[in-house]
């Protein structure tokens, strides 16, 4: 709606549905998901160590937007669970490459510069006892980006079913400005106290972590964002995240050593090409779709959200 535009009564109680919606859904996620996450700084140690209580905090997204959907008597449809033609298959192909060209440029910068040392994979683990590590770790990134994204997405679908497929929807229903940075400012909070207690994506400077890892995460954002209007169905935003926690964990991460504050998810070089990457990205315009064929409105550009 253009500013200035007088707001139709459809509209108006669209909004206000919307705004309620969003009440609901963000008290019951934090106030859920922070008692998980107390549970896991309470337990100490590495999240590793504790995957059934992150598998259920991963989850929590999901479940609390049941829970909403069922009180305030909204429906399931524009979860958006059809791939959306050809558009969704181009943003499964986009959501695998992001995570690789960021990982590629963000660690090779670091190895080459000496910031960080290079650690090739073991080579018994992969099969390779003779091969070099450079292509050691071809065949790990192989490995992660194939099987690895199939077995994440288990775990990444529990907070996009409910970070795209609802709440993104509702901050643009809402009215919200730019909510493709609201959804990644949100996104990153709650993240946040595993990640002060060093428990996850922490260095010795866990405000300076914190800080990096906001920048990651809305720039992830913004991609996933754009991918789930740009396609009406939430499946690329699921497949970027699971590529995402596959591919830089499971590949790059493991084959760094001394990562410091240059790489990983709260790594400065991984913040700045993954920024730099969707600012190039979300630039073009495309019609936000509630689900694949249903516009939400007017033709936009990314960075306008």
């Amino acid at each position: 709606m253009s500013r200035g535009q007088e707001q139709s009564p459809a509209e108006g109680e669209l909004r206000r549905r919307a705004r309620r919606g969003l009440a609901v859904y963000l008290s019951l996620t934090f106030a859920i998901s922070f008692g998980i996450e107390a549970w896991i700084i309470s337990l100490g140690g590495k999240i590793e160590f504790h995957m059934p209580q992150v598998f259920l905090l991963m989850w929590t997204p999901t479940f609390t937007s049941i829970v909403t959907r069922l009180v305030l008597r909204e429906g399931f449809g524009d979860i958006s669970l059809r791939l959306g033609g050809k558009q969704g298959v181009k943003g499964l192909c986009v959501a695998v490459a992001f995570p690789v060209a960021v990982g590629t440029f963000a660690y090779c910068a670091a190895w080459i510069s000496g910031l960080t040392v290079f650690a090739p994979p073991n080579p018994e683990l992969l099969g390779l006892p003779t091969a070099p590590g450079p292509v050691l770790f071809c065949a790990l990134l192989a490995l992660t980006a194939t099987l690895g994204v199939p077995l994440s997405a288990l775990s990444a679908a529990g907070e996009e079913f409910g970070w795209r497929g609802y709440m993104l929807t509702r901050l643009i229903d809402a009215g919200v400005p730019r909510p493709l940075l609201v959804s990644g400012v949100i996104w990153a909070a709650w993240h946040m106290p595993i990640i002060f207690s060093g428990q996850y994506a922490s260095s010795d400077t866990p405000a300076l972590s914190a800080a990096l890892f906001l920048l990651d995460v809305i720039a992830i954002a913004y991609v996933a964002g754009q991918l789930r209007l740009a396609s009406g169905s939430v499946w690329p935003a699921v497949m970027i995240h699971s590529a995402w926690n596959s591919i830089i964990q499971g590949a790059f991460d493991a084959s760094t050593q001394r990562p410091g504050f240059w790489v990983g998810e709260s790594g400065l070089f991984t913040a700045l090409v993954a920024l730099g990457f969707a600012a190039l990205y979300v630039r073009r315009r495309f019609t936000p779709l509630r689900s694949p064929g249903e516009p939400m409105g007017e033709s936009t550009s990314g960075l306008a959200l």
